[in-house]
């Protein structure tokens, strides 16, 4: 009895015909690896020449030619250096003490004379104006809190001496009668001015 190949046995049947007839003979084996392998050789093939025709493309006949994008304007994918403009000079934050500016050292000589001058009777808002024209705006704020009757010099007994100097500020000594002032001077829009004090 013959079985439809519609049927699932049928089907079968030839699946196992189709596997089984190269194996039959070695001349039948032999055609189909032939077969196979030209299949498989045409597919590659294939699909090298298109990953080709997609890809980039190469400039020049040479292997290190620049590398084109295709459809690109020309311009090539290897970047360019780029120029940095020239780097001021960076200002030092340290100078000299040779280089201090005379106006910053008469400033804390003049600012040092109005601090240990505090007669008798004298009060906080009078002392305070006596520094005022020396004196930064913020450091005047916290003088006007101190009581000049407190403040143990009456006399400046030598020069202001320079011991750090740096382009816009200024650090300087200045000895009295009981104690060497320690004084620090900034260089602002209105001139030299004193901004901090302690004892050195």
């Amino acid at each position: 009895m013959t079985v439809p190949i519609r049927s699932s046995r049928g089907r079968a049947g030839a699946y196992r015909a189709v596997w089984q007839w190269p194996l039959r003979s070695p001349v039948r084996l032999a055609v189909t690896v032939v077969v196979l392998g030209g299949l498989v050789f045409g597919l590659v093939s294939l699909g090298g020449s298109g990953g080709a025709a997609s890809g980039g493309l190469v400039a020049g006949g040479g292997s290190g030619g620049n590398r084109w994008d295709s459809g690109s304007s020309g311009v090539s994918a290897t970047p360019t250096p780029t120029l940095l403009p020239p780097v001021p000079e960076l200002t030092p934050e340290a100078l000299p003490v040779s280089q201090v500016p005379q106006q910053a050292l008469e400033t804390a000589r003049v600012w040092a004379s109005a601090w240990v001058n505090h007669p008798d009777g004298m009060t906080s808002q009078q002392w305070v104006a006596g520094l005022r024209p020396y004196t930064t705006d913020e450091f005047l704020g916290v003088l006007a809190s101190v009581d000049p009757s407190n403040v143990p010099a009456s006399r400046v007994t030598g020069p202001a001496t320079p011991t750090r100097v740096a382009p816009k500020s200024i650090e300087v000594t200045v000895p009295t009668d009981t104690l060497t002032l320690r004084i620090l001077i900034v260089d602002t829009e209105a001139g030299w001015k004193v901004s901090r004090y302690d004892r050195a």
